[in-house]
This record gives structure tokens, C-alpha cells and sequence, in this order.
């Protein structure tokens, strides 16, 4: 479960996984991490194009926000959930329909859907927005 807090390009939010609850705030190039009881981490953006916190959605939403007009591939500064591990992941956006997105990393793919402000609403086999 995820609840995230969303102004203009700052966030915050929680994760509740089955044996972790972690805290993120997110600023422009910044990102702070903390899992309950566990590690945390400072990450700066360093020159990829946005974050991925992994088992988030709201993060698959910067993509779309930054305008999918077409398929277009990311740089990404993915932190790994809960060992809070920092990579680079290349990863594809490609528009499949109005509001549904085609994502692909790696061998990876799911299709998301999102709603008129670029929220994503389902998330296939991850999340499911619940108003």
C-alpha cells in the first residue's frame, strides 16, 4: 500500500510492504528514504532523467508529467525497496492509448494506466488506485 502527498514537484509518501513500512519525501534532485527499523538514504537525481522507488506508482508517474508524446526511454536513479540498493534503470515509456502507457526495464513490461492529471490508477500485477 502507498499513500503519497503530491505538490507541484515535491512529494511525500509511505509504503507499507508485507515486512517493511518506509517514509519518502521527494524534492527536485533529491530523495530521502527511510524504512522503519532499517537503512536509510539520501539520493541525488545526478544526472538521470528522474527517481524509480521501487513498488511506487506515483514514481511512474514523472514520465508522464514530463510529456509522453511519443515512446521515449529514461534514465532512471532506481532505489531498490527494502534494502533501499540505488542503480541506474533504463526504462521505456511508449503511449498504447489515451490514459495507458506501455512501460518496459529490462525484460520487464506492464502496462499502466493513468488518469487525466497523469496519476497512475492501475498499475498491471502492482497497484490499483482506491479513491
Amino acid at each position: 500500500m502507498e499513500i503519497a502527498y503530491v505538490d507541484g514537484v515535491r512529494a511525500r509518501g509511505t509504503q507499507i510492504g508485507v515486512a517493511y513500512e518506509l517514509r519518502y519525501e521527494l524534492e527536485p534532485g533529491r530523495l530521502r528514504v527511510a524504512v522503519t527499523g532499517g537503512p536509510t538514504a539520501e539520493v541525488l537525481l545526478d544526472g538521470a532523467d528522474f527517481f524509480d522507488l521501487a513498488f511506487s506508482p506515483l514514481f511512474n508517474s514523472m514520465p508522464v508529467w514530463a510529456g509522453l508524446e511519443s515512446a521515449r526511454d529514461f534514465s532512471m536513479r532506481f532505489v531498490d525497496v527494502p534494502s533501499l540498493e540505488v542503480s541506474e534503470s533504463l526504462q521505456r515509456y511508449e503511449q498504447i492509448a489515451p490514459g495507458r502507457v506501455r512501460f518496459r526495464a529490462g525484460s520487464f513490461e506492464a502496462t499502466i494506466e493513468y488518469d487525466a492529471d497523469g496519476i497512475v490508477t492501475r498499475y498491471e500485477g502492482l497497484a490499483e488506485l482506491v479513491a
